[in-house]
């Protein structure tokens, strides 16, 4: 496949001149439909009259089926279809460029309605294919050794817009009718732009919409959800939505990982752990993954390695070392290989799987860590201008 973007990507002036032209054009008024969780979709249906059965016939048509335009929805009648069209839409976020990697990864600079945009990668292996979804446009969060954490937060993500970045992959995958044995896309990771737990409802709504068996049908054991560390929030998302958890640990001090991962000043490394061991669910057949990123010099010894087990010693987990993938500006560099293995050893004889990740999409700066779109905040000014018009 070519590494060549469909078009270029536009540099923080154009992007900013982008969504000022963006924000200004004309709105579509009609309710969208998609990213509405069953009761809603009910909810709005009955507004316009139509009986409670008419809901599952067009939540097919959504998810299972993949429709974007009612006119296609043949188990409705034309007059109905009509009607729908009249007083409905059905979106997608706009695909702004796709990338292809020569390994086979997808991403998608995809722009919403207000004109900001965030990126999801579709990364295929043999026996899955994952897809990983921002649930934030920038994020809060400042981590050091991620190119997203140079970008200041511009919003959350509405429900529709991460259920909106599922759908563009399955279009583009030829993913319909959903569920099938052979389908190529198997699994979700809320690895993307942006902290998960700080935008939980609109996450909570798009995966309960995303897990329903009727549309997409990707059961929970097959989503992950990320978090650097948003302690209130952990029980909250096992009890509520009942997901695989990932955190982002990245260092075995609370000195380092304050650097690295700023939101550990606020909630430490014994607070975080302390609430992973009482993650509701969480067993042997159900473990929290600890991501660690591998910077040559700064939490790659064996020292680390060794407070690593200590550390999450009765906590069923498994370690997954990532290498870190550089991108422009960084301070950082990657441990050699040499380094990953001998850190990876010391951690397996703890008893602890501890699986190197193959940096996936580095060519088009899709890998961990390598996120970050142009958008930024509309200055006060540049708002009321839009307002305005």
């Amino acid at each position: 496949m070519s590494t060549a973007p469909d078009t270029v990507p536009a540099s923080a002036p154009e992007a900013r001149a982008e969504l000022l032209a963006f924000a200004g054009r004309p709105v579509d008024a009609r309710p969208d439909l998609l990213g509405l969780e069953r009761d809603a979709l009910a909810a709005v249906l009955d507004g316009i009259g139509l009986p409670a059965f008419r809901t599952g016939q067009i939540w097919h048509w959504l998810y299972h089926r993949g429709a974007t335009d009612f006119q296609t929805m043949t188990t409705l009648a034309k007059p109905l279809r009509a009607r729908l069209a009249e007083t409905f839409r059905i979106s997608r976020p706009s695909v702004v460029t796709r990338q292809d990697s020569i390994d086979g990864t997808i991403k998608w600079l995809l722009r919403f309605a207000d004109g900001n945009e965030a990126e999801a990668v579709f990364i295929p292996e043999e026996d899955r294919g994952t897809l990983c979804v921002s649930s934030q446009v920038g994020c809060t969060l400042t981590c050091s050794f991620c190119h997203t954490g140079t970008q200041r937060l511009v919003r959350n993500l509405t429900s529709a817009e991460i259920v909106g970045q599922v759908m563009v992959a399955l279009d583009h995958l030829g993913a319909y009718p959903t569920g099938g044995p052979n389908r190529p896309l198997t699994n979700i990771v809320l690895m993307g732009m942006g902290e998960p737990l700080y935008n939980f409802d609109n996450v909570a709504s798009a995966m309960r919409i995303i897990m329903d068996g009727e549309g997409v049908a990707l059961s929970k054991r097959r989503i992950t959800l990320s978090t650097s560390g948003v302690v209130p929030m952990m029980a909250q998302c096992g009890a509520d939505l009942g997901v695989n958890l990932a955190i982002s640990l990245h260092a075995t001090t609370d000195t380092v990982r304050d650097d690295l991962v700023p939101i550990n000043r606020k909630w430490p490394i014994a607070e975080l752990l302390d609430a992973c061991r009482r993650y509701p669910g969480l067993n042997n057949a159900r473990r929290i993954t600890f991501e660690y990123v591998m910077l040559a010099g700064v939490n790659d010894a064996p020292a680390d390695a060794r407070r690593l087990v200590a550390l999450i010693e009765g906590i069923p987990a498994k370690i997954n070392l990532i290498p870190f993938n550089p991108w422009p500006g960084s301070k950082y560099v990657c441990s050699d290989p040499d380094t990953i293995e001998r850190f990876a050893q010391i951690v397996l004889a703890a008893g602890y799987a501890s699986p190197v990740r193959t940096p996936r999409g580095r060519d088009i700066l899709a890998a961990c860590g390598q996120l970050k779109s142009e958008s930024a905040k509309l200055t006060r000014r540049e708002a009321r201008s839009v307002a305005a018009e």
